[in-house]
């Protein structure tokens, strides 16, 4: 951990050598206190809305900057004021908000030093290719655009190497995922397209397009970090969702979703094949074994009835060993047929599993009850499924490894 701060203090101490040494401003003292004041009072309104990327070892900031039009206006010791104030400013608030990481203060000095080194080389590049970039149409903007991506590739593998430090990336291709694979042409575009912007307004001294503008991006920003907001919200909406319905050992929906679908199907006179399904002598697998052994069992027989059931059809891990199938969209004779194919894949692919540091092979059989109808409001769905559970049951009695159906009113039993 202290690797990565003392990393950030040097690029702290790097940026006030930097910066001064381009001292003293070379720009009017009361344009300049205008400019400052306009950016500062935007950049903290801005604080509130900036992304901010984090990986467990400091948060730094990785929005839309426009230090970029600041010191090509004031220079790199003007731009080193600004930072200083903007960060702090940023840093108190945080403090008094109680909304500071632990390591706030070093990952401040990571921001002006970042900032100030990495504009200060697109500051030199910026007034060096000027007087070429403006023979050619457009030369303008496009120097904007070129300087932009030199720039966010620094801030990009600054930022890299500083979680290199702490120790929360350790391969090259986490860094190009994380880092490099984010950057765009549109974001590129927007940040040079506005700090051009900026800049012209700045130099033509135009305070109410410079405001104008700070507005139009507050407003398009908000709006941005809105709409990011409301798809996280629906993503973790739905990832609960999916936890509330989800049988985590074996993948397949739970009781709770199968309570769900049964009020969904009632009374719409749907013809499906009700399936209650359990382990034979599943109690003794665990005393025999242990209880991973059995898991791995159970994991075993939920991914053969995945393999045997389509999509339309659904299947859940009802409590322990047992589980229930809806089988939709298949007559009778096709429900047999699902019932057969399911026992015999049992039956001769043993469930593997790792006892006592070795593999090893678990013969086991399964029993199953299903009933077949038509889901009417005169047949809810909780007395059709207590039907299956009960054939379930007579199959356990006849010896077990066998199947008890009920077509309507007729019912069979297959070994």
């Amino acid at each position: 951990m202290w690797k990565y701060k003392i990393f950030d203090v040097s690029l702290f101490i790097a940026s006030l050598i930097v910066g001064l040494s381009f001292a003293p401003l070379e720009v009017d003292l009361t344009k300049f206190l205008i400019v400052i004041s306009i950016f500062l009072v935007f950049s903290a309104v801005y604080s509130n809305i900036t992304i901010q990327h984090g990986n467990g070892g400091g948060t730094f900031d990785y929005g839309i900057s426009y230090s970029l039009s600041f010191i090509l206006f004031a220079g790199p010791f003007g731009l080193l004021i600004f930072e200083f104030f903007h960060r702090f400013n940023v840093y108190f608030q945080r403090k008094y908000t109680k909304t500071a990481d632990a390591d706030e203060f070093t990952d401040t000095l990571y921001n002006i030093g970042s900032f100030v080194l990495y504009n200060t080389v697109g500051f030199i590049i910026f007034f060096t290719v000027l007087p070429y970039a403006q023979t050619i149409p457009f030369g303008y903007f496009l120097l904007f655009f070129a300087v932009t991506l030199i720039n966010r590739l620094q801030a990009s593998g600054l930022m890299a190497f500083a979680f290199y430090l702490s120790g929360n990336i350790k391969s090259w291709s986490e860094v190009v995922t994380l880092f490099f694979k984010k950057i765009t042409l549109f974001d590129i575009g927007k940040v040079s397209i506005t700090n051009a912007l900026l800049y012209y307004f700045v130099m033509e001294s135009q305070w109410e397009m410079l405001i104008g503008l700070f507005l139009l991006n507050y407003v398009v920003s908000k709006s941005f970090v809105s709409n990011q907001e409301k798809v996280q919200n629906e993503l973790e909406r739905d990832r609960f969702r999916e936890m509330a319905y989800t049988d985590f050992m074996t993948g397949l929906s739970n009781r709770a979703m199968m309570d769900k679908q049964m009020d969904e199907i009632n009374g719409t006179d749907e013809v499906l094949g009700i399936v209650v399904a359990d382990i034979d002598k599943f109690k003794q697998i665990n005393d025999n074994y242990n209880h991973a052994v059995g898991d791995r069992v159970i994991q075993h027989f939920a991914e053969v009835l995945k393999a045997h059931t389509t999509k339309e059809d659904c299947v859940f891990r009802s409590g322990g060993e047992e589980f229930t199938i809806f089988l939709r969209g298949r007559n009778y004779v096709e429900c047999l047929d699902f019932l057969k194919s399911v026992s015999t894949h049992v039956n001769a692919h043993p469930a593997e599993v790792e006892f006592d540091g070795k593999e090893t092979f678990i013969d086991y059989s399964a029993s199953f009850g299903l009933y077949f109808n038509k889901m009417t409001e005169e047949l809810p769905m909780e007395r059709a499924y207590i039907y299956a559970d009960q054939l379930l049951l007579e199959a356990k009695e006849q010896g077990r490894n066998r199947h008890v159906v009920k077509n309507g009113e007729r019912s069979a039993a297959y070994a």
